[in-house]
């Protein structure tokens, strides 16, 4: 099993700040647009997503049951618990078959069908599954007589690193380029969302550099499992600004120089 509080470089004793601290500073350094390493990014994002929540986080931190220690651990003994139900539970559990899904954030953000291909012996079997709208990294989900002979399949949803948008929760950031002279005046822009629709946005006069614009509701929708997915309000987008300087005419260098009392 592995160990999502070293992959963070944080203590078991750590709050939700330092856990999202440490999260934030290594997706930065760790992201693949930033030529970090994919594997060791979405390592990161599976540590976060499961100390993040505090169920998860609980889960993972005492991984007991009635069988005695959780998978991983000393005396845990897969064989002995078939041995005490026999071999129907073994064939159950053999036949419940797993598989490990990648999807993009834009599929996060709108769920639906998705095909799926699954090997079993020597025969393929394929099946469509229905994707939750808002489903987390590393979150599993039953679909019960999927699988031939009325099996079970369960899926677990792996997300993409998105080269444009990066991932905080359910909100989704992406950086916008503004020409500093717009910074200081204000204008209006328009961009678009994860989906391709035009958002029109205000951006007030003396705004900073790397400000977070907040634009409510654009973000991934919010879930949560009450013993079935029921809706939760959506995230947000925000809008980091970056700065840009264009060359200024002689007349503009002039005015500021004087602005300066140079």
């Amino acid at each position: 099993m592995k160990d999502y509080y070293k992959l963070l470089g944080i203590l078991k004793s750590a709050d939700a700040d330092e856990i999202k601290k440490a999260y934030r500073k290594l997706a930065s350094v760790h992201h693949p647009d930033k030529g970090g390493d994919t594997a060791k990014f979405q390592d990161i994002q599976e540590a976060y997503a499961i100390l993040s929540d505090p169920d998860k986080r609980s889960a993972y931190d005492n991984p007991r049951s009635q069988f005695g220690p959780g998978p991983g651990g000393p005396g845990f003994n897969f064989d002995a618990i078939f041995d005490m139900f026999g071999t129907d539970f073994r064939q159950a559990r053999q036949h419940n078959p797993r598989v490990a899904i990648w999807i993009s954030l834009t599929d996060v953000m709108t769920g639906g069908p998705r095909p799926v291909s699954l090997q079993t012996g020597n025969t393929t079997t394929n099946v469509e599954i229905n994707i939750p709208p808002g489903i987390t990294d590393g979150d599993s989900v039953r679909y019960p007589g999927l699988m031939p002979g009325g099996h079970d399949l369960i899926v677990t949803y792996r997300i993409k690193p998105d080269p444009v948008w990066r991932q905080d929760g359910t909100n989704l950031i992406i950086d916008q380029i503004i020409d500093v002279w717009d910074l200081i005046l204000g204008c209006s822009i328009t961009i678009k969302n994860i989906l391709g629709t035009e958002l029109a946005i205000t951006i007030p006069p003396e705004t900073q550099p790397n400000s977070l614009l907040r634009v409510r509701g654009q973000g991934l929708p919010a879930r949560k499992l009450t013993g079935d997915w029921v809706n939760a309000p959506s995230g947000d987008l925000l809008l980091r600004l970056q700065a840009r300087i264009t060359t200024p005419s002689e007349e503009l260098k002039d005015a500021i120089r004087k602005f300066k009392g140079l």
